[in-house]
């Protein structure tokens, strides 16, 4: 079955455009090395939780949105070759590149499909 990269971020809302930006170029490097998609999810009804929540788990400030995304590859084998290609890909200057949000609040992680209908 297929297997997922989930993430979750806050992403200042004024940066939408430059976020939206990278996530286009990036999707086509993550596809060109294996992915079979890519889906970027901006907040739109995410509510503050008591106990937990998306906003609390990404420290959301009141100037930013929580971002739900996710990349899907056939396999995990694929996504471990494809993430490594991704990581030297030419096309990324990881040491100029500068992200619009704040990379230390991401969640992330790897996942096996175990249901899909």
């Amino acid at each position: 079955m297929a297997y997922v990269d989930g993430f979750v971020i806050a992403v200042p809302t004024a940066n939408k455009s430059s976020y939206l930006k990278i996530a286009e170029e990036m999707a086509v490097i993550f596809k060109d090395h294996g992915a079979l998609s890519v889906v970027e999810n901006w907040g739109d009804d995410v509510p503050d939780g008591e106990t937990t929540s998306f906003p609390m788990a990404v420290k959301c400030q009141a100037d930013e949105t929580v971002v739900f995304s996710w990349i899907t590859w056939p396999n995990r084998a694929a996504r471990d070759s494809g993430m490594e290609n991704v990581m030297t890909d030419p096309r990324i200057d990881w040491d100029t590149l500068t992200m619009p949000f704040d990379g230390k609040r991401m969640i992330l992680g790897g996942f096996e499909t175990i249901l899909s209908k």
